[in-house]
């Protein structure tokens, strides 16, 4: 490769990872190929906050190089805080996409800031 591509190909690798980082934050579109656990229809409540629970301990390890099992109570914060702040439309879109919605989603996210963990991109 030649010096004068490098600049080109840095630049390009900037815009898309700008653009992948936009797309991640701000979407609120099903996700292609997605399927939800059937399971979520009918879990309990606790079975949900468990799920929550989990999924914050595995993207929380990864965003800070932390163990899973240091980021327990933290997540454990977080996912209580969360499906306590949300009504039950809210919890049956969960239900129903396995993901949170714009307004659930905005709960989320301040009780990850009330908890003390990092948002994600």
């Amino acid at each position: 490769m030649t010096m004068r591509r490098l600049p080109l190909l840095i630049a390009t690798g900037l815009f898309a990872l700008g653009a992948t980082a936009a797309l991640a934050g701000g979407s609120t579109a099903p996700f292609q190929q997605y399927e939800p656990d059937p399971a979520l229809k009918t879990a309990s409540k606790s079975n949900l906050e468990g799920r929550v629970r989990h999924a914050c301990t595995v993207v929380q390890a990864r965003l800070t190089s932390a163990t899973e099992a240091s980021l327990e109570r933290p997540c454990g914060c977080y996912a209580r805080q969360t499906l306590r702040s949300l009504d039950a439309s809210e919890i049956e879109a969960y239900r129903a996409t396995g993901y949170f919605n714009d307004t659930a989603r905005a709960k989320a996210l301040a009780a990850l800031d009330s908890c003390k963990l990092q948002r994600p991109v």
